[in-house]
């Protein structure tokens, strides 16, 4: 009934944008002329997906500060203004409609997670407002049914990118046989997953021998993992967000699992250790967007613990990539008409931002960028590997 009740809140909020089409005609224009530039930053600031979202926010508010104090866009301060889809898809909707239509924001960065970013998509699209993901790798963000979302970016890898990296990685590296895939069948993000996964460890002359579910928001793990640790398999395969993950791998743990453990980018943050402790993240693996040890992502990192007072987590440094995307395309583009931003982020080439050098890959919206894999040890991050995406 919960689940009936929200598709239904959002068939209804996604029905009503469809009726306001007409009433966002000329921001465009009404941008132009304004002392300021408008840029909505639609995010997770409360619910279950709050620290990604958080992280994402200072980060994009970090590159904003930087190009307004050196001289904004033609003289124009950038001026963003937030907006909370509470961890909700149909949140995600209202908050993106209010944005365009009240606030006439030119572009709008976020949100962080793939299900919300998907949910606002037909609102922008329809408006020709640009959005820009910094961490929603499903390729449905950008991509649906073959047709491409025209006002639709991303800054951060897709699914099947990290998918293939880890299933190659357990195959190659760790010369896993077998695996078990455990999957948040509430997710996109986590399906996703798990579907190239399999293909690519299978395709690599592995199997996968087992397959479990949970729900987002499940507190209790210990049923499906026991049955998981009768299948003794080489590898686990957990594609899911911090909250979980980090729940997952103590239960796991604590019932004397102990094969290596494998996640994507949704583990990488500081509340999975905090949650699981150190020595029971011994010997997991996650794929990522970037190390923060790399030379090219030093002076991102101080800049960013002089204006916060804490060090940034990839979510940060994603959201800081989707700024400088952003703020990148607005100097470029002919004008601030929507049409135009479009065209000036698909001609993105070799920009330095906090994770990598970006390129845009016009086709698909996806940035055409390495991944990295980190391992958990003794409590600390290692570098594992960084693989480039297969062309």
């Amino acid at each position: 009934m919960f689940f009936k009740k929200k598709a239904m809140r959002l068939a209804s909020a996604v029905l009503g944008i469809a009726m306001l089409g007409s009433v966002f005609a000329g921001c465009g224009d009404e941008a132009a002329s304004s002392d300021d530039i408008k840029v909505g930053a639609n995010f997770e600031l409360t619910g279950n997906q709050a620290n990604y979202g958080t992280a994402c926010m200072e980060g994009l508010k970090l590159a904003v500060k930087e190009a307004n104090e050196a001289g904004g866009i033609n003289g124009k301060k950038i001026t963003i203004i937030e907006a909370d889809t509470k961890s909700e898809a149909a949140e995600s909707v209202n908050a993106a409609t209010k944005l365009i239509s009240d606030d006439k924001v030119v572009a709008i960065v976020g949100p962080a997670v793939t299900a919300n970013v998907i949910a606002e998509s037909d609102v922008a699209t329809q408006n020709k407002v640009p959005i820009v993901a910094p961490a929603a790798t499903n390729p449905n963000v950008t991509v649906k049914d073959g047709e491409l979302k025209p006002f639709v970016f991303r800054s951060c890898f897709i699914d099947p990118q990290q998918g293939t990296v880890m299933a190659q990685f357990a195959a190659r590296d760790l010369k896993a046989k077998t695996a078990v895939m455990y999957i948040d069948s509430s997710s996109d993000y986590s399906k996703s997953l798990g579907k190239v996964f399999k293909e690519t460890f299978e395709a690599n002359g592995g199997k996968v021998v087992m397959e479990e579910a949970f729900l987002a928001k499940d507190q209790d793990f210990k049923a499906a993992l026991t049955k998981i640790k009768t299948a003794n398999a080489d590898v686990i395969f957990v594609p899911c967000y911090y909250e979980e993950a980090g729940k997952i791998v103590k239960q796991a743990r604590e019932m004397g699992i102990s094969c290596p453990l494998l996640g994507t980018d949704g583990w990488d943050d500081p509340k999975v250790a905090d949650i699981a402790g150190a020595d029971a993240l011994n010997n997991t693996f996650f794929s990522t967007h970037y190390f923060d040890q790399d030379a090219e992502a030093q002076s991102f990192i101080e800049t960013f613990k002089k204006e916060y007072g804490h060090a940034p987590n990839v979510f940060a440094a994603l959201g800081y990539d989707c700024g400088k995307l952003l703020i990148d395309a607005l100097k470029r583009a002919s004008s601030l008409d929507g049409d135009a931003i479009r065209q000036a982020i698909e001609a993105t080439k070799d920009l330095q931002v906090a994770t990598a050098k970006i390129t845009m890959d016009p086709s698909n919206h996806n940035p055409i960028k390495e991944a990295v894999i980190i391992e958990n040890k003794d409590g600390k991050y290692e570098l594992k590997a960084k693989i480039a995406p297969e062309k």
